[in-house]
């Protein structure tokens, strides 16, 4: 009454598997161009600015403080930023968004 005639499925061979998954990893090469390989090379660069601070740049933190690099602690990875006359803040240096103006390195 309720029952259907079940009818065997003929097994396919390896060739339409593989098709089946070209749509899925052509999805990911292309994310990984779009979106992963991009991000890397920006944290990179922001990387760099961030370990060529020195004393004297003018920066502006993600907290949106902009203000004038007076030291550097290297060991701490903190440095300190003077936001106004006599008003110097201890910053983290991977908060750093953007150099404004870079000093250039003392002569010997």
């Amino acid at each position: 009454m309720f029952a259907t005639p079940a009818y065997a499925q003929s097994a396919g061979d390896a060739a339409s598997a593989f098709t089946s998954f070209v749509p899925l990893i052509l999805i990911f090469v292309i994310m990984y161009f779009l979106l992963i390989r991009p991000q890397q090379k920006k944290v990179k660069e922001h990387q760099k600015m961030v370990e060529a601070l020195r004393r004297g740049d003018q920066v502006v933190t993600q907290g949106g403080l902009k203000g004038k690099v007076t030291k550097v602690f290297d060991e701490e990875g903190e440095l300190e930023v003077e936001i106004a006359d006599g008003v110097r803040v201890r910053v983290i240096r991977n908060t750093i968004v953007q150099v404004l103006s870079k000093t250039e390195p003392a002569k010997a």
